[in-house]
């Protein structure tokens, strides 16, 4: 894939505060230079998924962590990076992009809803890359409330399996679940590829559903 800075340069910025409250400022600082170059060279590593894939952002931004804990070299747990995760998505930034959508909102879901279904419709309309991107796999019948899809295959888990991180993915994985509830909702999810399952699945629900079906 192309190389692009904005994610680890903007992401290094918001991440330098937490890491060093956690590491000290010696070793963050370090870390934080360190993954830089990995960085470039994972995404040089990674097979092309299409300039304009609405999806590719995902890879950008996840790659970021994996950097991290690469130039650790160890001293940053999967746990640990699962807490800066965290620490990373509660900074007043990132939920003040995250949170302008509220899916209690039946306008709001259904915008959620439309822009999932506008990635399908990018990897339909480009078969040469179909096999290589996210396949979103719809099904209404499943759940009454919210928004049901799984993932069969994912560039991300791909990545981290051949490459040796990942034990490291989780971290990134968990994110899922903030971006959710910066939005009112809730994730529910029994299975990730990178634990294991045979699939991703994301049933994501308005927060205001008390007992959703």
């Amino acid at each position: 894939m192309k190389y692009k800075g904005l994610c680890i340069n903007l992401f290094s910025a918001l991440l330098r505060k937490p890491m060093r409250a956690m590491y000290g400022k010696e070793a963050a600082d370090q870390y934080l230079r360190e993954a830089k170059p990995i960085y470039r060279k994972m995404l040089e590593e990674t097979e092309d998924i299409g300039a304009d894939n609405p999806m590719a952002m995902n890879i950008y931004m996840g790659y970021v962590f994996l950097a991290i804990w690469k130039a650790a070299q160890g001293n940053i747990t999967p746990a640990a990076l699962g807490v800066l995760a965290k620490r990373f998505m509660n900074r007043k930034a990132v939920q003040m992009v995250l949170s302008s959508r509220n899916i209690n909102r039946k306008t709001d879901l259904e915008k959620t809803a439309r822009n999932l279904h506008r990635m399908k419709a990018w990897a339909d309309a480009h078969p040469a890359y179909r096999d290589k991107t996210w396949d979103f796999n719809f099904d209404k019948t499943k759940h009454r409330d919210g928004i049901y899809y799984h993932f069969t295959h994912c560039p991300l888990e791909k990545y981290a399996r051949e490459h040796g991180c990942l034990e490291a993915l989780p971290a990134a994985c968990s994110m899922d679940h903030m971006t959710a509830a910066a939005m009112h909702g809730v994730l529910h999810r029994q299975y990730t590829l990178a634990t294991g399952g045979k699939i991703c699945d994301y049933w994501i629900v308005p927060d205001g559903i008390r007992d959703p079906q």
